[in-house]
């Protein structure tokens, strides 16, 4: 199912069983609402999808926010577009009927960091998170509890794009947050792996 309101270009997909979560799927610098969708039905099949577009066009590919370069986030329009998010998320539990205390983000990328922002600038809105090669957003003053809230972080060894002090420089600010953070590393890249999605699957299977 593909809608245009709620502020969002998203598909959404429900539940196939009750008592399931819902996967807030996020994509990468250059995706849209189709691209995590097989992502999320291989990491829970039961699971409802919301995937929405990100609306920041950077030379025509969709992103969630503005940078001013390679890995340095436009951090005002981080937190206009993080509270934005937030917003169409509450809205879409509303309009779909889904447990707003049940959802997890699921990001790559650009997607991974905005999810990363919703953590720390809206505390309570996420069950947890599925982050694929994540960096900090942003450290806001002062941090957000996050007590009970549970996140997977999956980042390469051999990403040219985050270094693995920014990895480790991440999983201690969640875990300083109150984070219950797995930290996992890949063997590759950037780019998604096998790894990433068996890894994902255990962790959502061990939550459920």
């Amino acid at each position: 199912m593909s809608d245009h309101d709620l502020g969002f270009v998203h598909v959404f997909e429900p539940a196939t069983q009750p008592g399931a979560p819902t996967l807030l799927l996020l994509h990468g610098t250059g995706g849209n609402e189709h691209d995590l969708i097989p992502l999320g039905r291989l990491i829970d099949p039961t699971a409802a999808l919301l995937s929405p577009r990100g609306k920041v066009l950077e030379r025509g590919m969709p992103r969630f926010f503005r940078r001013l370069s390679e890995g340095v986030f436009d951090e005002e329009d981080l937190k206009l577009r993080t509270a934005e998010l937030a917003g169409f998320v509450a809205a879409a539990a509303t309009r779909f009927g889904f447990d707003p205390g049940s959802i997890i983000a699921v990001g790559f990328s650009n997607g991974a960091n905005i999810a990363a922002s919703l953590l720390l600038l809206a505390p309570g809105l996420l069950a947890g998170a599925v982050l694929f090669r994540a960096m900090v957003p942003l450290v806001p003053n002062p941090l957000p509890s996050l007590a009970g809230t549970s996140v997977l972080l999956s980042n390469g060894r051999l990403d040219t794009l985050i270094q693995p002090a920014e990895t480790d420089r991440l999983a201690a600010l969640l875990r300083s947050a109150g984070v219950d953070l797995t930290l996992v590393w890949q063997p590759g890249g950037h780019q998604l792996a096998q790894g990433d999605v068996d890894g994902a699957r255990e962790w959502l299977a061990a939550r459920a």
